[in-house]
């Protein structure tokens, strides 16, 4: 009797080890089931919403002198209703509440916004108002004669006479290569500025390509 309880005991043994074995083996050749756990463990506590992107202004640099045809953002803090996006007329000036017309060209976007900050605190205690320029659309060349596309141009920064003609798609066949010119106002005189393209493409005269200024005009014979 004791032969058969030793017995007994002992198949037990066996039997729970071997199941034992059985099932660890069974985790270690199906890993999939433990990094599914943990994906999605990681998935309910760890996800983060994803950052937002805010637009960025047309101009950055603080000197910026805001001209006719500019788009300006006035933000008022805490005062949604005095907060606009609005063009600076031709006169200059932008309309706002309260303050009606506000000279807003040749000041920089921190000048305007102090100007309106003073204005408003008439009506509102301690203002805090920031301008961005939103458009800038003042900063303009003018390319006419032979070229391809004759026009209006935005101004880049460092634009010179080459860079200019390259965004006019370049001279007709038919253009008098060495009477290319600049017009410019300064000092309220139009003065010319000449600039030969033969000889500035060919590495001749690099002082003719000459860094433009807003309002300045290529003609091209």
């Amino acid at each position: 009797m004791k032969i058969l309880t030793r017995c007994l005991i002992a198949a037990t043994i066996l039997v729970t080890v071997h199941c034992a074995d059985a099932q660890g083996q069974a985790t270690t050749n199906n890993p999939t089931s433990a990094s599914t756990d943990k994906k999605a463990e990681s998935s309910q506590g760890g996800s983060k919403s994803a950052p937002k992107i805010l637009p960025k202004p047309a101009t950055e640099d603080p000197n910026y002198i805001i001209g006719p045809d500019d788009e300006v953002n006035v933000s008022v803090w805490h005062e949604p209703d005095l907060s606009l996006s609005v063009p600076v007329r031709p006169d200059g000036k932008i309309s706002m509440p309260l303050l009606n017309d506000v000279q807003a060209a040749g000041l920089t976007p921190m000048q305007l916004g102090s100007g309106i900050t003073e204005g408003l605190k008439k009506f509102i205690e301690t203002p805090q108002v920031t301008v961005i320029i939103t458009k800038v659309n003042s900063q303009r060349i003018f390319i006419l004669g032979e070229v391809s596309r004759a026009g209006a141009y935005p101004l880049l920064p460092n634009m010179t006479v080459l860079a200019a003609l390259s965004s006019a798609g370049g001279l007709t066949p038919f253009a008098k290569q060495s009477k290319v010119h600049v017009l410019r106002t300064e000092g309220g005189k139009q003065v010319t500025i000449p600039f030969n393209y033969k000889e500035v493409i060919s590495g001749q005269h690099p002082e003719q390509n000459v860094v433009l200024k807003a309002g300045d005009t290529i003609v091209v014979p």
